[in-house]
């Protein structure tokens, strides 16, 4: 079956130094290279991942700076809302004020006038009476 001469050996030895060469030639090249390729890819993802934390991080600060904005303008809102009802209530209360002086002023000039009715009509009544006094007076003495 087998023929164990000089070309077995010669075989064996071919098939070793075709292995060297190609250990020096090709597999530690490709070894290098798939080295290489390796690092730079866990490099790769570990800046990726840091990136990825980073924008997380500077997520949630947005997140949190927009939350507290909201806050604020919600809180200038409600003071702005107070402010003007009390402004509102202030100037109900002052031309409510204005209103009754107005009112008050009208019942003293309605008082007047009726005071100078009252005078003008006793002054009249009393001159009446007098005429008439006179009258029946008069043409009782006459």
């Amino acid at each position: 079956m087998f023929d164990f001469d000089a070309t077995l050996p010669l075989m064996a030895i071919q098939f070793l130094l075709l292995m060297v060469l190609l250990n020096a030639l090709f597999f530690k090249p490709l070894m290098k290279a798939l080295d290489d390729r390796d690092s730079y890819i866990r490099s790769n993802q570990a800046d990726a991942q840091e990136r990825l934390a980073n924008a997380e991080r500077l997520a949630k600060q947005y997140e949190d700076e927009l939350a507290a904005s909201r806050r604020e303008a919600q809180a200038i809102v409600a003071n702005a809302q107070n402010e003007a009802q009390q402004i509102a209530a202030q100037r109900l209360a002052a031309a409510q004020q204005e209103a009754q002086a107005q009112r008050e002023q009208a019942q003293r000039e309605l008082d007047q006038q009726k005071a100078e009715a009252m005078q003008s009509l006793e002054q009249q009544v009393e001159t009446l009476s007098r005429q008439i006094l006179d009258k029946v007076l008069g043409s009782s003495v006459g």
